[in-house]
């Protein structure tokens, strides 16, 4: 597939598998209508997948993977139906060496809003200088990154929670100035790896502070995986107890201890309806070296499908999606849907 600087063409075909089954081996089990959907009631309609494949997923991959390679990817996802790709972060090269090409990156994606209706591409800023390089490329959302530990905070922010608030506030003011929209992410919510457990009214109290200061969306970040339905359950009661209405607040689970899709469950039945995802389960921190992959957007969409819930994602396309990237990442890719439906190499 062949790639211009205005942007990635469009798949030629969009692929279910990384060969095309014969007669003789029967059909594939999306083809047999599995997963079979059983709607649930008490469960949204509809989720929206807020997929961090491209930024949160590559960051932590040592080898730099080709501006054209990010492009393409991104490309695929938007064809495979997903509607938000968070496509690059304006940090400081020094800091995540693999997304120094941003600004390289952005042209590249410049006509995928036009192809793809209602996608958005919204990239991370870490503070007012990465504000004005995303701007400066047209970015039509950002998101900022704070935490609701100190120790994180430092590790990951060079300052302190509080400083770091004070360092987004202007980045969120200018950003509503300019009628862009900025989603607040909160990461360390359920646990951190140096001080713990973290109280939920310490992490209400800074999520408070995003929201406040103009933050859209509110994520709440599970960085290393240690939360538990009951957590979860408890943590956005207390958000709603302060006066924040579910519609404002997202989930990013993380799969190291396997509890993810459980969690989601429980962010679902408490009416939350956008989960961020990992296409293929790529990822991790580069900070906090106990976060293992994110959540994988395969092994959600399958359980969404499952329970009836609209995505508007092609999960045939999005599992064939991800085994391009493994093979261009030299790995197979940790999702077990995307293994099921095109191997155990994929």
């Amino acid at each position: 597939m062949t790639t211009t600087p205005s942007g990635p063409t469009a798949p030629a075909s969009t692929p279910t598998s990384t060969t095309t089954p014969s007669a003789a081996a029967g059909p594939t089990v999306l083809e047999l209508g599995l997963p079979q959907p059983v709607r649930d009631p008490g469960l949204p309609a509809r989720v929206r997948i807020h997929e961090v494949g491209a930024r949160d997923g590559l960051q932590n991959e040592a080898a730099r993977v080709p501006v054209e390679v990010k492009a393409e990817f991104i490309a695929r996802l938007a064809a495979a139906g997903l509607r938000t790709v968070e496509a690059t972060s304006f940090v400081h090269p020094k800091w995540v060496p693999q997304l120094a090409d941003a600004e390289e990156l952005m042209p590249w994606l410049a006509d995928l809003p036009a192809r793809y209706p209602g996608l958005r591409l919204p990239v991370l800023v870490p503070n007012e200088r990465g504000l004005d390089r995303a701007l400066a490329h047209h970015a039509a959302e950002v998101a900022v990154f704070a935490s609701a530990t100190e120790t994180f905070a430092r590790r990951n922010l060079n300052r302190s929670a509080d400083e770091a608030m004070a360092m987004f506030r202007p980045v969120v003011g200018r950003a509503a100035d300019a009628g862009i929209p900025v989603r607040g992410y909160l990461s360390m919510c359920f646990g951190d790896p140096w001080e713990g457990p973290v109280p939920v009214e310490q992490v209400v109290r800074h999520g408070l502070a995003l929201l406040e200061m103009g933050c859209a969306e509110l994520s709440l970040g599970d960085t290393i995986g240690v939360a538990t339905p009951g957590h979860v359950n408890a943590l956005l009661d207390a958000f709603t107890r302060s006066g924040v209405p579910v519609e404002r607040l997202a989930v990013h689970f993380h799969d190291t201890y396997g509890q993810a899709l459980a969690n989601t469950l429980a962010a679902l039945r408490s009416g939350v309806t956008v989960v961020d995802a990992s296409a293929g389960g790529l990822g991790g921190c580069p900070y906090a070296k106990s976060a293992t992959g994110n959540l994988a957007t395969e092994d959600l969409v399958w359980m969404l499908h499952g329970l009836g819930i609209e995505t508007g994602v092609d999960l045939a396309a999005l599992a064939a999606t991800s085994g391009w990237m493994a093979r261009h990442l030299g790995r197979p890719s940790p999702s077990r849907t995307v293994r099921a439906l095109l191997g155990p190499t994929s």
